[in-house]
């Protein structure tokens, strides 16, 4: 731990890890939180200002269709700025796409913190896109700055800040939320602006720190610059290794140029890579975490955890994620990806088990409720500290540079689809399925951990070419995607 905080402070490294969180993955992790405290205002405001507007109140289904849209146009504007990453981060450079970025999120604020004073729901809305496109481009890019400026030995703990962020983003818009700060009728609009000032902080800050270095090698071919930015992050030093990786990674890109989304769809000797963080992705988003994040206060309702005590579980969920995933930075370097993936699936997967059990059982006494929260939570501790956490590092390491904008577009196009249809058919699966429901999140983690166990191959201290052809080597059947292009090839 010492020789990594060592390493961390030798240069800027640290100060731009910080920076690039509190404006990137920071955002996205706040805003996943901060509707479920000030819901009951907001739905109250967009009944008041219909009012003012029409000089009657408006009917039942109106408020909810509006409620719906502000909710579910965050993951709108996600999926556009998901889209945008290729070319905002290729035309500007990564450091100054998430100073763009950060400004989207600074507008954002200012219109919904106007929405109030000008009684227009509308406004809302559009701020939620705006945060939205904002967190949706701001997570590529941050994880791809961070990929691009560490060195190979400590790139595990270095991309796992990303959801550390995220983590740390959740909790902070958990406590903001409570009644006691900013979850109040006459503040809810001021609690929807807070990540703006972290937005701020960045833009002041990033222009005085480096750009990322792969990308000033690989894609500006300027290796003094290069080599000068890895100085002013790490330390002085040559360098002279991490220079030779991306040497050999720019020849081996002569003969390949950077691909659209369509293009590396089309391509088979990344197949097995997309094939994979599509499935962890999906494992990810239907395993129940994303529904917990959601609908946590629902969830615990039906536990059986009283009312006024569910807060204060969500926000011992969001401390226990910071530290899991901290933990998880430390250990990643010495257990691998793929024991955190296949072990932390296994353990989801039976904790859904028992939670659909205890759900069943909770007549029997108050004790069970609170059998079903640890559940929950040990649920949260293994997919924080498995594949939560070790996906933005594995989603970094399986894709070359041609590949990497391509292959961001795609999962984050993946990513919030999925999330906006998981936000639309949970509250009906729950009420179809009742407690059952969880043992769909079961089958889903129990694929997640064969799938991983008997076909991902370990990527810890591999260059990205090596990692490149180990997923090449894959066989089904005998056969591999790339025998197959060559087989074509040949005729």
């Amino acid at each position: 731990m010492e020789t990594l905080f060592q390493h961390l402070t030798q240069g800027n490294a640290l100060f731009l890890i910080i920076i690039l969180g509190i404006g990137g993955s920071f955002q996205s992790g706040y805003h996943i939180t901060e509707l479920s405290s000030p819901s009951p205002y907001i739905q109250s405001f967009i009944n008041s200002s219909w009012c003012d507007r029409y000089d009657k109140p408006p009917p039942p289904q109106t408020v909810t269709m509006i409620w719906s849209l502000i909710v579910s146009m965050y993951a709108i504007g996600g999926l556009l700025g998901a889209v945008s990453v290729k070319f905002l981060s290729r035309r500007l450079g990564r450091k100054r796409a998430m100073m763009c970025n950060s400004f989207i999120s600074i507008i954002g604020a200012g219109i919904m913190l106007m929405s109030k004073q000008a009684k227009s729901f509308e406004m809302i809305i559009v701020g939620r896109i705006l945060f939205g496109y904002s967190s949706g481009l701001g997570q590529s890019v941050h994880l791809m700055y961070l990929v691009e400026m560490s060195p190979r030995k400590i790139r595990g703990p270095v991309t796992l800040t990303f959801v550390t962020f995220i983590s740390f983003g959740k909790l902070t818009g958990q406590c903001f939320g409570l009644s006691e700060i900013l979850g109040r009728q006459d503040l809810w609009n001021v609690l929807l602006c807070v990540p703006a000032c972290f937005s701020a902080v960045q833009v002041i800050a990033l222009p005085f720190l480096p750009e990322a270095p792969r990308y000033l090698f690989i894609e500006k071919g300027d290796d003094k610059a290069c080599k000068k930015a890895l100085q002013r992050l790490w330390g002085n030093g040559e360098y002279k290794q991490e220079m030779d990786e991306m040497l050999t990674e720019q020849v081996a890109l002569e003969s390949a140029p950077p691909k659209s989304p369509l293009q590396l769809l089309r391509d088979r000797t990344a197949r097995w890579q997309l094939i994979t963080m599509s499935t962890i992705y999906s494992c990810n988003q239907l395993s129940g975490m994303a529904a917990i994040g959601t609908f946590s206060f629902d969830i615990f309702l039906k536990a059986g955890i009283p009312k006024d005590k569910i807060r204060y579980v969500t926000l011992g969920l969001g401390v226990s994620e910071i530290l899991t995933s901290i933990v998880c930075g430390l250990l990643i370097e010495r257990t691998g990806r793929r024991p955190l993936f296949w072990g932390g699936y296994g353990v989801m997967s039976a904790s859904w088990v028992l939670v659909t059990i205890t759900l069943n059982l909770k007549h029997l006494g108050n004790w069970v409720s609170y059998i079903t929260a640890v559940l929950i939570i040990l649920f949260i501790i293994f997919f924080r500290g498995g594949p939560g956490a070790v996906t933005a590092t594995l989603n970094s390491e399986l894709f070359i540079q041609s590949d990497r904008l391509a292959a961001f577009v795609l999962m984050g196009l993946q990513r919030w689809f999925m999330e906006a249809v998981l936000g639309l058919i949970f509250p009906f699966l729950i009420n179809a399925l009742d407690s059952y429901c969880f043992m769909l999140f079961s089958c889903v983690c129990l694929l997640g951990s064969l799938y991983t166990f008997f076909v991902l191959p370990e990527t810890k201290g591999k260059t990205l070419l090596e990692i490149s052809e180990e997923f090449k080597a894959i066989t089904v059947c005998g056969k591999s995607f790339s025998e197959e292009k060559r087989a074509e090839t040949r005729l």
